[in-house]
């Protein structure tokens, strides 16, 4: 069962969320938030594994809200669903410690996706945002030096994490096991001097 959590301030969106979650098998909706202020006090103690956080809330930022729950809760996989698909908020939800961005208008089976991405270790974006982000792959600032040292197979690997598949996927993608994807995101890691795929995809910078 994966247990999420949710922190939208539109009443309509949030019951909407809560219905299609507790409607789906495998997924059980923990608690639902309106600010920032009610996300800080009920998360925590629901514990969800995913948190599906809106942006523009009441009292602060959902990328403020989310910096603050991943200092309470380190493990929490955040992803942001908005109606905002600029390049600065992106990065600006990345940096914070989001694992996804999807767009509201994503449709319910794709968000349902998204969380079992995210609790598996993705990086879910909707097709949208993934293109901005693939986009800047090819014109990105990681110093020369760093990408070069990646071997092709390494960036096959990159570009699937940039792509937003997990593990798995990415083994099926290359025909390798979950076991030399893992070895190699260890080495990718490494080369780019970070230490989780959302570091990587944030190198990706800037993206305008």
């Amino acid at each position: 069962m994966i247990k999420v959590g949710i922190v939208e301030d539109n009443k309509t969106l949030r019951e909407g969320f809560e219905t299609l979650l507790n409607r789906t098998p495998g997924f059980q909706c923990v608690c639902t938030c309106a600010t920032v202020a009610e996300a800080l006090k009920k998360i925590p103690k629901a514990e969800p594994d995913v948190v599906l956080m809106d942006i523009q809330l009441p009292d602060a930022t959902g990328v403020e809200c989310t910096a603050k729950i991943k200092e309470l809760l380190p493990t929490v996989h955040i992803v942001i669903v908005t109606v905002y698909d600029d390049s600065e908020r992106i990065f600006e939800a990345l940096r914070s410690g989001a694992c996804g961005y999807l767009l509201k208008r994503a449709q319910p089976e794709k968000i349902i996706a998204a969380i079992k991405e995210a609790h598996e270790g993705g990086v879910p974006m909707t097709p949208e945002i993934a293109r901005k982000v693939i986009g800047q792959f090819r014109q990105q600032t990681i110093a020369a030096a760093e990408l070069e040292d990646l071997s092709e197979r390494e960036k096959n690997v990159l570009e699937l994490v940039m792509h937003g598949l997990g593990n798995k996927a990415i083994a099926d993608r290359l025909g390798v096991t979950v076991a030399a994807v893992k070895w190699h995101l260890k080495h990718i890691y490494q080369k780019l001097h970070v230490h989780s795929r959302t570091e990587a995809v944030v190198k990706m910078r800037p993206i305008k």
